[in-house]
């Protein structure tokens, strides 16, 4: 399946006036207390947290271990100890979570020992037992770790950016009419059963091909602010950008 290869890459970010993201604002303040840092990086780890777990339990952790692996990395990296470490990763706060979460599972699991586990230190509210069935159905095959990392976490900002579009429609009222065009953001428009839609919305075929048109644009865009989102420069965007499709291209 193709997500927005072609027409996503079409418009450059501007690379002038490049917003301040909420990576951008951790970064800013990594080595001071600062509230809105704290906060920024707390919705970040909320957000992105499915890829690490991922991570985790495909290195051969069991689901218990691994989910409380990935709470204790959160838990430190929440107290900002491992943001030392950002200045090699380029930026990206992918790149920056795999190489500190590698490091955790490598070196400071075994400074904690047993007793450590299931200690209560939830900082990061996930469900376990969805983790654990999504893991189950979405994770078998025989990519690495690292491959499954890089795709649960393109998959996570794809539905990331769909959660932010979808507020904007039931800000508007809309919600109703984002649901029942949701599932053909990403697809290919050979795809697309335009009649059955227009059908399903007492609405005319053409009318919804450009209603379609213009939510998939809209999409795009969003997309592109979800993924600036998790880097600090438009260059580091324009990069994450082609190699998170690069990722999706080859599901």
């Amino acid at each position: 399946m193709k997500y927005m290869s072609a027409e996503t890459s079409s418009n450059a970010l501007p690379r002038a006036a490049f917003p301040a993201t909420r990576w951008s604002v951790v970064l800013a303040a990594k080595k001071r207390e600062q509230p809105e840092s704290a906060q920024a990086l707390e919705t970040l780890c909320r957000n992105y947290w499915y890829p690490l777990y991922v991570f985790v339990r495909s290195s051969g952790w069991a689901p218990a271990d691994a989910e409380d692996l990935t709470q204790e990395f959160f838990a430190r990296l929440l107290e900002k100890d491992y943001l030392r470490v950002v200045e090699p990763q380029k930026g990206r706060f992918r790149t920056f979570l795999r190489f500190a979460l590698k490091r955790f599972l490598a070196k400071e699991w075994e400074r904690i020992g047993a007793a450590k586990r299931g200690s209560g230190q939830r900082p990061i509210a996930f469900d376990a037992a969805l983790a654990e069935e999504r893991f189950s159905t979405e994770c078998a095959g025989t990519l690495s770790p690292e491959q499954l990392y890089d795709r649960q976490w393109a998959l996570s900002l794809l539905n990331d950016a769909a959660a932010r579009l979808a507020l904007e429609y039931e800000a508007a009222g809309k919600a109703s009419l984002f649901a029942q065009l949701r599932p053909h953001l990403t697809a290919e428009r050979g795809s697309i059963p335009y009649g059955r839609i227009a059908s399903a919305l007492d609405m005319s075929e053409g009318t919804v091909r450009v209603t379609l048109h213009r939510l998939r644009k809209r999409f795009r865009e969003v997309f592109r602010e979800t993924v600036a989102d998790t880097v600090c420069s438009a260059a580091e965007a324009e990069n994450e950008i082609r190699e998170v499709l690069a990722v999706l291209s080859e599901g």
